[in-house]
C-alpha cells in the first residue's frame, strides 16, 4: 500500500470540497472523502529494483480512481574497458642443424647471463645474435660469415 504525500492530499481535499458543493448526495460525498481503492501493483522479487508510484485522481462524478505505475530501471550497458592492443607478432617455428660444440655455447652463455642477473632462453640468444649480425656493416658481416664453416643440411641419421 502506498502513502499519499502532502501535495496529493491537498489535491484530494480540494477536489472533494468542490464535489461537495455541487449537487451530490451525502453518501457519494462521504465516499469521495475516503479513498478506498488500492493500487493494483504486486511487487515481485527480481534482481532489479522496482519503484512504485501511485497517483490518485478524482473525476467530476466524485469517483476516486487510483492509478499505479511501476517504473522498471533501464538496462545498464556493460562498460567495456578498451585496452590498447599491441599488434601481435607472428611467430615462426623452424628447425636447423648445428654442431654440438656450437650448441654447447648456449649453456655457457646462459650461465654467464644468469650470473649477470639477466637470465635468457636459447631463442633469446639466437635473436640477440641476429640483431648483432644485422647491425654489422657489409664488410664486418662478410668477415664474420667467413669464420662459420658450412655444414650439411638436414637431419642427422639415426644410429
Amino acid at each position: 500500500m502506498s502513502k499519499i504525500n502532502a501535495t496529493q492530499a491537498e489535491a484530494l481535499k480540494s477536489s472533494t470540497e468542490k464535489s461537495e458543493t455541487t449537487s451530490i448526495t451525502p453518501t457519494k460525498a462521504a465516499a469521495a472523502k475516503t479513498p478506498t481503492a488500492k493500487p493494483a501493483v504486486k511487487s515481485t522479487p527480481t534482481k532489479a529494483t522496482v519503484t512504485k508510484s501511485a497517483t490518485v485522481k478524482t473525476t467530476p462524478a466524485s469517483k476516486t480512481t487510483v492509478k499505479a505505475s511501476v517504473a522498471m530501471p533501464k538496462k545498464t550497458e556493460k562498460t567495456k574497458t578498451v585496452k590498447e592492443k599491441t599488434p601481435k607478432l607472428k611467430m615462426e617455428r623452424d628447425s636447423f642443424t648445428m654442431p654440438k660444440t656450437e650448441y654447447a655455447q648456449f649453456s655457457v652463455l646462459k650461465e654467464r647471463l644468469t650470473k649477470l642477473g639477466q637470465p635468457a632462453k636459447k631463442s633469446e640468444l639466437l635473436r640477440a645474435g641476429i640483431m648483432q649480425l644485422t647491425a654489422m656493416t657489409d664488410a664486418a658481416l662478410k668477415a664474420a660469415m667467413s669464420k662459420v664453416p658450412a655444414i650439411k643440411t638436414g637431419r642427422p641419421k639415426k644410429k
